[in-house]
């Protein structure tokens, strides 16, 4: 679903399993019938371009808030200030929360996060101290949700537009909340002695060729990993 409709879908709870669904055109329900054998289509009502923002709450980690402009957020933490737009990420997940925590319990130091989406880890390791901040994704929307809502915190965060296979900047601390595969081609491309992964399932593990494993978290059935350079 995140490669037929990136720019976002829905994902809602039903007593026979989870429904995904995506607002889209008469080639999107193709797209859809193509890839599942099988979807069902309904007319919308008026005002559905907003109605993901029912969706978009706050949550608190340690000493970060994180949530959308639309929100108070609580004046005793860290508050980081997220509109997804057309990016991916609003700091809900399960993934984003685990690498949060990470950020939080490592020591301040150059920081790259790899498929950066709205910028959420970028900002909250800015503010946490870590820095330069570098943040890399592959989809130009991103990239530009980043900055902006880098520049909505008052953070320094460098975002930066990247090739799939390019060499990344280099930097003591990498933090990649993105898919298994993606991960796992990683270490060709990095230079840091510390790597924060996540963006997978708790049963899924992460194979880094130069890379030991030091610990492992899980929240919601999905996972964290922290790696050291061997």
């Amino acid at each position: 679903m995140i490669e037929l409709f990136p720019q976002g879908f829905e994902e809602v709870e039903r007593p026979q399993g989870v429904e995904l669904a995506a607002y889209t055109d008469a080639a999107g329900e193709e797209r859809l019938w193509h890839v599942f054998g099988g979807a069902r289509a309904d007319d919308v009502e008026g005002g559905w371009e907003d109605r993901w923002r029912a969706f978009h709450r706050p949550v608190r980690v340690g000493r970060l808030w994180v949530g959308p402009p639309w929100e108070r957020p609580d004046p005793d933490l860290l508050a980081v200030v997220v509109d997804p737009g057309r990016a991916f990420g609003t700091g809900s997940h399960p993934t984003t929360q685990l690498c949060l925590r990470a950020l939080q319990e490592l020591p301040p130091q150059a920081l790259l996060d790899v498929g950066c989406g709205s910028g959420v880890l970028a900002i909250a390791a800015a503010l946490l101290g870590h820095g330069p901040v570098v943040a890399v994704d592959i989809e130009e929307p991103s990239v530009e949700a980043t900055r902006e809502n880098a520049a909505a915190n008052g953070v320094r965060v460098d975002a930066r537009l990247v090739d799939p296979d390019e060499p990344l900047p280099a930097a003591s601390l990498a933090v990649a909340n993105i898919s298994l595969d993606s991960v796992e081609a990683l270490p060709p491309r990095l230079s840091s002695s510390l790597l924060v992964t996540s963006g997978y399932l708790a049963a899924e593990r992460p194979t880094l060729p130069g890379f030991e494993h030091v610990e492992r978290r899980t929240l919601g059935g999905w996972a964290s990993d922290v790696y050291r350079a061997s």
